[in-house]
């Protein structure tokens, strides 16, 4: 006979800790649809993997929220700074906060490779 437990009972997925699943994404496609929407897609981008990059660090941050403050002048560079930060995280200090913060204000386009191709590293060692 079974005996019933008391409180939560942890189940093992088989998932270790940190494990958020990262997108591979095609850079050419991605040139394409930033042209093709006028931008939006870039906002969108934005958002999608400032959430993987927290789920990947098993931090808890709303990226809908912080990328509300990207939209908006002036405090878009704290958002600047916490996606420098994401991303020296994933690549474990590869590429310093502050570079991609100054990257992001001056050469934008910049960042987005440097964060696209090193998340699309991450998404093929995880598959």
């Amino acid at each position: 006979m079974i005996a019933p437990v008391d409180g939560p009972v942890a189940i093992d997925t088989g998932e270790r800790p940190g494990a958020a699943m990262i997108k591979h994404r095609n850079l050419w496609l991605q040139v394409l649809l930033f042209i093709i929407t006028l931008r939006i897609y870039g906002i969108y981008w934005y958002c999608s993997t400032f959430k993987e990059m927290v789920e990947h660090q098993d931090q808890e941050e709303n990226a809908v929220l912080w990328t509300i403050l990207a939209l908006t002048p002036i405090a878009n560079l704290f958002w600047f700074w916490k996606h420098g930060g994401l991303v020296e995280g994933v690549t474990n200090n590869k590429y310093p906060q502050w570079l991609l913060f100054v990257l992001l204000i001056f050469i934008g386009l910049a960042a987005w490779l440097i964060t696209q191709l090193e998340l699309n590293k991450l998404a093929t060692q995880e598959a």
